[in-house]
């Protein structure tokens, strides 16, 4: 059991989000890095998709109230137990009355943090993700505050520590994230100079980003015609203009549906990519085709099956030592 001492706005239980209830107007929900929760759960043993605590910006700081095993992955935020310096994605054991700190987030702007099993918070519609927008699951339906306490699912005192690399943010040496799209149903309905201007120029995380989506300044984009559309479905990754011409991308807690017109849609295996930014981070989008979108989910599923595997070797070897 971890008690909550201090925490940022918007900490909340989530786990791989809630699917196939789009058509009642119920969106994903679900961490908005599922990179970083999955490898989380791995280095605890956990089933891939247990749910977690995420936690946007730092600082923030937690009292065991037993003796526990944990794990941290995401952001690097300096975290420490008692004073000792953990690494950036690590699980381990904690004994009753440690203090955990998260200190301020060096990269990336999101930190998960599991517990043995998964968090114990009740299962609904298929998910313990919460659902801001409509006040359940999760813990209470609502976002973490002082005074809260999580229990793991799960019965786990001890473990040995262990650690793991998650892919870099950025590409070495560039200054801006780079995410990969595919053209939407309306990208041709925007000026020429506005697609342009959209994949030559980086564009910037604005201060007004959530859950629901990410607003971004950058070069202002203009349809060819003028007039509203239809609401129509949308889904995490759509990149949506409205009329002030500057982007919103549509993330974890989007809505079902909407009727800004859209220029792309980044791919899922860059998602985890705008969960880290931060608002001033620059944003660089990239043309792909279907095929190059397929290899990266391939990419993804192989990355995924190698941390899998480093994880499971690096078991096998402590328990041979110890």
């Amino acid at each position: 059991m971890i008690e909550v001492v201090s925490i940022p706005p918007l900490a909340t239980v989530q786990d791989l989000g809630r699917v196939g209830h789009w058509r009642q107007g119920l969106g994903r929900a679900g961490a908005m890095d599922p990179l970083a929760l999955r490898v989380a759960n791995l280095l605890l043993g956990n089933i891939e998709g247990a749910a977690a605590l995420e936690i946007p910006l730092t600082p923030a700081g937690f009292v065991f109230a037993q003796d526990t095993v944990f794990s941290l992955a995401g952001a690097a935020c300096g975290a420490t137990l008692d004073g000792v310096a953990l690494p950036r994605c690590w699980a381990g054991s904690a004994k009753a009355g440690q203090d955990l700190s998260l200190g301020a987030m060096r990269d990336g702007s999101r930190v998960y943090l599991g517990l043995p099993g998964g968090i114990d918070v009740p299962e609904m519609l298929g998910s313990r993700s919460t659902q801001l927008r409509e006040g359940f699951g999760g813990y209470q339906g609502r976002v973490l505050a002082a005074g809260d306490t999580l229990s793991g699912a799960a019965p786990c005192a001890r473990m040995a520590s262990i650690s793991y690399a998650l892919p870099a943010l950025r590409e070495e040496g560039a200054a801006d994230i780079t995410l990969r799209v595919l053209p939407s149903s309306e990208t041709g309905e925007f000026s020429e100079a506005s697609i342009k201007a959209f994949f030559d120029q980086p564009y910037t995380v604005t201060p007004a980003s959530n859950r629901q989506g990410f607003r971004l300044e950058g070069p202002e984009l203009q349809r060819k015609e003028t007039g509203e559309l239809r609401s129509h479905g949308i889904a995490p990754g759509i990149v949506q203009v409205p009329g002030g011409g500057q982007p919103i991308i549509q993330l974890a807690d989007s809505a079902t549906m909407g009727g800004y017109p859209k220029i792309a849609c980044v791919i899922e295996p860059d998602l985890w990519r705008i969960a880290q930014a931060r608002p001033g981070d620059t944003l660089r989008f990239v043309r792909v085709d279907m095929k190059q979108a397929r290899d990266a989910e391939t990419a993804e599923i192989a990355m995924l099956d190698e941390a899998r595997r480093a994880i499971a070797q690096s078991r096998h070897l402590q328990q041979t030592w110890s």
